[in-house]
């Protein structure tokens, strides 16, 4: 389904009054608003195709209705979230679960909805139906050498989709690893796992990257071959300029400094992108900025410092993406609330006073920096990520306007209460 403009329009005028006001407050005592405004607008977070239906774990899954049965109707589920806030302007395809069965009439129907295609997911962590061999035992890293084939056929056939729809990266998150001490050699569990990247890397066109995405542990959880940001830094490094790191915020073990690690990657080029998600104990995958909104503004601060540094375009220079799982939540109610906490803590972030944390640095003094990234981020910004979208024609309100329109409902009586969208 799609929401037309004049509802928008109609839902932003019952709103108006008091957006204005809050504007004019937020105006005259934010020096730079406008400067921030501007840069809202252009940014862009692309939404997982696998994120539009209800999430599970381990235990159940509960579908809430509505809920897309195919590509085409996720990729319109996209263009309606992007209707709302305009800033959720790409679709990231996971491969076997979305395969684009004709790539001309998925990419007319995605410029359709305004949107792009973003990195492009294999999956070497699941068995699929009619597969030939299982990676019970690891994919790259599986000492059976038809297995590792097997894993890199694969990513190459990924490739090959993304091009026909105008994707430029891949992501390659491997599961692989070991549940018992001795059940693995690492040193050739690394190397098989190189070798496979290698093979992988060669078939990407010059203009790709590929993106090297670590994770601590789950599902397995003794060992992971690529188990943490030092490991995904040597692969992309043995690999070449095309290779980054991809950094997944709950993929760390507890407590880990996020905010350091993505400034040394920026430092040394090979940072690729993000999934965006929040996280109390693990890979929660909850709604960004639920759980950790300052560890969100503080990874973000130290984004737009490393890429103010060198150079490089906030919105187009590294990859940016959502990963969630909505276990209890309507999906798209939640991607809309964690797209509206990366806008928050971005716009934050460009509030900094870099000049003065500087000197403060400079000066060893602690207190004066802490003050300065505190009061930065108890700064309500909300009324300018509001004025971007209403800038580039989306609702003051997404969330209400999805409440109020009766989106859901509409989607249920479309597509049946029991429908259950691909992916986890």
């Amino acid at each position: 389904m799609h929401i037309e403009k004049y509802s928008i329009d109609a839902h932003n005028e019952l709103f108006a009054k008091e957006h204005n006001r809050r504007l004019s407050f937020a105006k005259d005592t934010i020096r730079n608003a406008e400067s921030v405004i501007g840069k809202l607008v252009d940014f862009q977070v692309a939404i997982p195709s696998w994120a539009l239906g209800t999430g599970g774990t381990r235990f159940g899954r509960f579908s809430g209705g509505g809920e897309p049965r195919n590509l085409e109707e996720k990729i319109e589920d996209i263009g309606l979230l992007h209707a709302l806030n305009k800033s959720s302007g790409a679709i990231s395809l996971h491969i076997p679960w979305d395969i684009p069965e004709n790539a001309t009439h998925i990419k007319a129907l995605a410029a359709q909805n305004g949107l792009r295609f973003d990195a492009m997911n294999s999956n070497t962590f699941q068995d699929q139906p009619n597969q030939e061999l299982s990676y019970k035992f690891g994919s790259l890293q599986n000492v059976n050498k038809a297995i590792r084939q097997q894993a890199i056929d694969h990513n190459i056939e990924v490739i090959k989709y993304g091009i026909e729809l105008g994707s430029d990266s891949l992501t390659v998150w491997l599961s692989d690893g070991s549940c018992f001490p001795g059940q693995l050699n690492f040193r050739e569990a690394f190397q098989n796992t190189l070798s496979g990247l290698q093979e992988i890397y060669a078939a990407l066109p010059d203009s790709w990257k590929m993106f090297v995405e670590y994770k601590a542990f789950e599902p397995n959880f003794y060992s992971t071959t690529v188990g943490d940001w030092g490991q995904s830094y040597l692969y992309a490094s043995k690999l070449g300029k095309k290779a980054y790191t991809l950094v997944d915020l709950g993929h760390h073990l507890p407590n880990a400094n996020i905010e350091q690690i993505v400034s040394l990657l920026l430092m040394e080029g090979k940072l690729g992108g993000f999934h965006f998600n929040d996280s109390k104990y693990g890979d929660d995958d909850l709604t960004t900025g639920s759980i950790k909104p300052y560890q969100l503004f503080l990874i973000f601060n130290e984004l737009v410092e490393g890429m103010d540094a060198k150079g490089m375009n906030h919105n187009t220079d590294l990859g940016w993406m959502i990963d969630a799982s909505h276990n209890v939540k309507d999906p798209l109610e939640d991607l809309l609330q964690s797209v509206e906490a990366i806008l928050i803590a971005y716009a934050q972030a460009l509030l900094t006073d870099r000049k003065a944390l500087r000197e403060a640095q400079q000066n060893n003094d602690v207190v004066r920096a802490q003050e300065i990234l505190q009061d930065t981020f108890r700064t309500d910004v909300r009324a300018l990520v509001a004025e971007a979208r209403l800038r580039a024609g989306a609702a003051l309100n997404p969330v209400e306007l999805f409440r109020s329109a009766k989106i859901r409902e509409q989607l249920i009586k479309n597509r049946g209460a029991k429908t259950v969208a691909t992916g986890l």
